[in-house]
């Protein structure tokens, strides 16, 4: 991508939403990338049993937010990027003006309403959206943009308070980690392919998944690209 691709990830403005299985990894990569300024919106703590797919963390990190903890870690591997914790939950009253000053929005929220709403308001916003989920061993990544399918286009409307994480058939159906399980390296996979759907946004390089759905099956080694 040369120097002009650098330059545009060094002015990028990323708003990371949820800072579990997917937002830890996927804001470490666009730190890794010196992506100028990430914003982590996370409400939630640390718990041990987060370890086992949440690898930003540590045993020692129990108890702490993810939001502050994740964003100590982004400026610990760049320096020269800023990392600002929300720590709140997001909701449709408090995200517009989260995406103020915001380039492209990074979804690794764990449920199914989330998504739903998250997706709409930040295409209202004319903003693309990357949204990434896990299905226990099937990781899946699709990018929402205004004019395009919207994630109630792709999964079908979603009722309110919908399940939760992973387990189910598709990104619309899921159950909690606790109840269901998760592969972590599922949740890696799913975090790495959408830090490089926000990268190639931000540079212009590459076909970003919009209109299209990445499926990684871990069990067989194989992934597919779905036409939406």
């Amino acid at each position: 991508m040369g120097e002009a691709g650098q330059q545009c990830i060094s002015a990028g403005r990323v708003l990371v939403v949820g800072a579990g299985a997917l937002g830890s990894v996927c804001a470490l990569y666009l730190a890794g990338a010196g992506v100028g300024n990430i914003t982590v919106a996370d409400f939630d703590t640390v718990d041990i049993s987060n370890l086992q797919r949440q690898v930003a963390y540590t045993e020692a990190d129990a108890g702490h937010s993810k939001a502050r903890t994740l964003c100590s870690r982004l400026r610990a591997l760049n320096s020269e990027i800023t990392a600002t914790p929300v720590v709140a939950m997001v909701t449709a009253r408090t995200l517009p003006a989260l995406l103020e000053n915001v380039d492209v929005v990074a979804d690794c929220t764990d449920n199914a309403a989330s998504k739903h709403t998250l997706s709409r308001l930040v295409c209202d916003a004319g903003l693309p959206c990357v949204t990434a989920g896990v299905d226990a061993y099937t990781a899946q990544v699709t990018v929402t943009a205004p004019g395009h399918p919207s994630f109630a286009d792709i999964f079908g409307d979603v009722a309110p308070g919908a399940a939760c994480a992973a387990g189910g058939s598709s990104l619309a159906e899921m159950r909690p980690c606790a109840a269901a399980g998760v592969f972590g390296p599922a949740a890696g996979m799913a975090a790495t392919a959408q830090a490089a759907e926000i990268l190639k946004i931000l540079t212009g390089v590459g076909t970003p998944l919009i209109a299209r759905l990445l499926v990684i099956d871990t069990l067989t080694a194989s992934a597919n690209v779905l036409s939406l």
